[in-house]
């Protein structure tokens, strides 16, 4: 009995140990957790390899991990609306600014821009090649081509229901009969373009990235409409006093800092730059 009892006080003394010794860790362990922030952003940035070029680089600056979701940016905005996201990486600069004047966004800043362009079957059987991208679209769908679009409230799906609309064409309201939504992202759609022979606009940095082109290629560039900016905004903490804001702020000023615009500027497929950095315009 005796000597059961003192086996049964020592493991409560050892338990006791292990607990205290527990204890003593979690706050390192509850630091370590919290040293991540969850960033919601367009695909374009996921699918190029941006992200797996510029978070590193982060992470090794702040010691913040960084979780991306990569959605459309409608979304995304959406993820920040319901505080889902501590901070948001877009590409549709209308509907970034209603959301800070919403209040659900602190402020919004430039980070980079590339272009987005319109890629097609060798063969180009609407004709839609040369550098007007309205021109294009209309020559699209008088032909009734095949025609992929992403369907999913993305900036790039924003920005092509934009383009048919100064085409006076209204495409989903009205479809041509090749006009088909994936409700995907830039590289499924990519991918369906390529196995149908289809058009289809794209960012220029998913499609450099792309390897699955098939016959597609680059037929509509140049025009000043193509201009694709992108913008960062940290989650109000007013809406969502959850949000990690410090450290969302931190990535929102690192990305726009030097060494975070270095970094997107060394960003580069087989030679070629994919974004480039313009905070400080």
């Amino acid at each position: 009995m005796a000597a059961r009892w003192v086996n049964q006080a020592r493991r409560r003394a050892v338990l006791g140990m292990v607990c205290a010794a527990s204890l003593a860790w979690a706050p390192a362990l509850v630091t370590a957790q919290e040293r991540s922030i969850t960033m919601a952003s367009t695909t374009s940035t996921e699918q190029s390899g941006l992200f797996a070029h510029l978070l590193p680089a982060f992470k090794q600056a702040s010691g913040i991990d960084v979780r991306v979701v990569a959605v459309g940016t409608g979304q995304a905005l959406d993820m920040g609306r319901r505080g889902d996201a501590d901070v948001l990486f877009v590409h549709d600069r209308q509907a970034e600014e209603k959301l800070v004047a919403e209040g659900f966004g602190i402020k919004r800043s430039d980070v980079m821009y590339n272009d987005f362009i319109i890629v097609g079957p060798q063969g180009d059987p609407a004709g839609a090649k040369g550098k007007d991208v309205v021109t294009a679209l209309a020559k699209i769908a008088a032909q009734s081509a095949a025609f992929i679009s992403r369907g999913d409230k993305s900036g790039t799906h924003a920005a092509e229901l934009r383009y048919w609309k100064t085409a006076g064409i209204d495409a989903p309201a009205t479809r041509f009969a090749g006009y088909k939504e994936c409700g995907c992202g830039m590289g499924p759609a990519l991918n369906i373009a390529s196995s149908t022979d289809a058009y289809a606009l794209t960012d220029r940095g998913t499609w450099l990235s792309f390897k699955n082109r098939g016959k597609l290629t680059v037929l509509v560039e140049g025009d000043t409409r193509l201009f694709n900016q992108y913008g960062v905004i940290v989650v109000n903490p007013a809406k969502h006093p959850h949000t990690k804001t410090v450290l969302a702020q931190a990535f929102a000023d690192w990305v726009v800092s030097p060494a975070g615009q270095a970094a997107i500027a060394g960003y580069k497929v087989g030679g070629e730059q994919l974004f480039f950095p313009d905070a400080s315009r």
